[in-house]
């Protein structure tokens, strides 16, 4: 979501001259629409391939496509919920001198497309929903662009549950993903997609407090100060670890797995949580916390060790096709 996906961008000009709208920046009416529905964020979409990966069955062919519609379809509802987002606050924008910039705000995109745009990419997403995957699914979908709406028009301004409905949405794609190929969410999953992205979303807010336009960007902010954001993360982070922790020893997992070797990934669960915390500290000017990890080398290194541990380990190095 979230995030997840949205930002309070009612801000004051620090200067009158920050008032005056730019002009439109070069690349045409497809490359600002393009820019608009933020591709680059849509990484945290993969949350919806969770329960297929962990099903054992990422190797099936049907159930592979229809995750992947689902992948697809929580893209385009992310690029739908940064369109509505930024054409709710298009005024605000064109008063922030970085916001300007935006292609509604700077003119790029006239607001008549861009609301054109918005419908069509709600249309296509839940028309591909219905067509393809399972109502339960469409409605989920359905939640989770509520959800965002909501979070858009009121909640971001809350300070907390601005966060906890970060969390929420990524409990959503993670409950579409399950839905999207019939398989049962664990408790245990739930438990550290929530807990992960409240961890994200604190070191998200954090980040945002050390820049110099933090208290006008997100009004939710003045309520969060860098203690308490640092105690937030270093108790969230402790427990998404605690928790994987515990997931990996359940019997119902070793039993799943057939394997009772998974809790040796949870050394590289401990390091990208310590790193992800340096990068928010050390990385104030950076645009976003979460884009800045996924650039960073270690961090990647450690994803891509982890994932391949637990390949191995889930699969034996052998596709199960169920």
């Amino acid at each position: 979501m979230a995030n997840e996906e949205l930002t309070d961008k009612r801000a004051t000009a620090d200067d009158p001259e920050d008032e005056a709208v730019e002009a439109a920046p070069r690349g045409g009416l497809v490359g600002g629409l393009i820019k608009e529905i933020r591709p680059h964020q849509w990484v945290k979409n993969l949350f919806v391939l969770a329960p297929i990966f962990f099903a054992k069955n990422v190797f099936h062919p049907d159930l592979l496509v229809r995750a992947l519609a689902g992948v697809g379809i929580f893209c385009l509802l992310s690029g739908a919920v940064y369109t509505l987002n930024d054409l709710v606050d298009v005024e605000a924008d064109r008063a922030h001198p970085e916001k300007r910039k935006r292609p509604f705000a700077s003119g790029r995109v006239p607001l008549p497309t861009a609301r054109v745009f918005l419908g069509a990419l709600l249309v296509v997403a839940f028309g591909v929903a219905l067509a393809t995957l399972r109502l339960k699914f469409v409605a989920v979908a359905g939640a989770y662009f509520a959800l965002n709406v909501a979070y858009s028009l009121k909640l971001k301004k809350i300070p907390f549950l601005d966060v906890l409905c970060i969390s929420a949405g990524f409990c959503l794609r993670v409950l579409g993903g399950g839905y999207a190929i019939n398989v049962k969410v664990s408790l245990f999953m739930f438990a550290c997609t929530f807990l992960l992205a409240l961890f994200l979303g604190f070191g998200k807010r954090r980040h945002e407090i050390a820049q110099v336009h933090a208290g006008k960007t997100r009004k939710a902010l003045k309520a969060y100060t860098a203690r308490g954001l640092d105690l937030a993360l270093t108790i969230t982070g402790t427990l998404t670890i605690l928790t994987y922790i515990a997931y990996t020893l359940d019997k119902d997992t070793q039993t799943t797995f057939k394997s009772d070797q998974l809790w040796m990934t949870t050394p590289s669960v401990v390091i990208g949580i310590t790193r992800f915390m340096q990068i928010v500290r050390t990385h104030p000017k950076a645009e976003s916390p979460t884009q800045e990890m996924l650039k960073d080398t270690l961090f990647v290194m450690n994803l891509v060790a982890w994932a391949l541990v637990v390949l191995a380990i889930v699969y034996r190095l052998r596709p199960t096709v169920g």
